[in-house]
């Protein structure tokens, strides 16, 4: 069964930086879509990143221009780059995986979770 780990996660000021890790590698060659997601206490859990298998990445509009999702070039592992934290990002942070051919509009489509790594931000 398909596994998913998080790292990275961690306690910072606001303004700082944290960049969190995935290992990816059982899905490596049949994934077509990874993401991070983040769920705080008493809300949604919400798409943070996603990239394709083309590389063709997203973000939602809170962390445009702060965060960057990547993977190494052997799709190994998943990565967010999150600089300029802010309080209202501290959560629960998720990397899923999707085996639809594209990156899917629902979190329900996505297939594989892991357990998640927490994120602090203080002020």
């Amino acid at each position: 069964q398909g596994q998913l780990v998080e790292s990275g996660g961690g306690s910072v000021q606001a303004g700082g930086s944290l960049r969190l890790s995935c290992a990816t590698s059982e899905f490596a060659t049949s994934a077509n879509c990874m993401a991070w997601f983040r769920q705080a206490p008493g809300k949604e859990r919400e798409r943070v990143a996603d990239i394709n298998v083309k590389g063709m990445t997203s973000y939602t509009d809170s962390v445009k221009g702060r965060f960057t999702i990547s993977q190494d070039n052997a799709k190994d592992t998943l990565y967010l780059q999150m600089n300029i934290l802010k309080p209202e990002d501290t959560a629960m942070y998720y990397c899923a995986v999707s085996l639809w051919p594209q990156c899917p509009t629902s979190r329900g489509d996505f297939h594989y979770w892991g357990q998640g790594t927490q994120v602090t931000v203080s002020s």
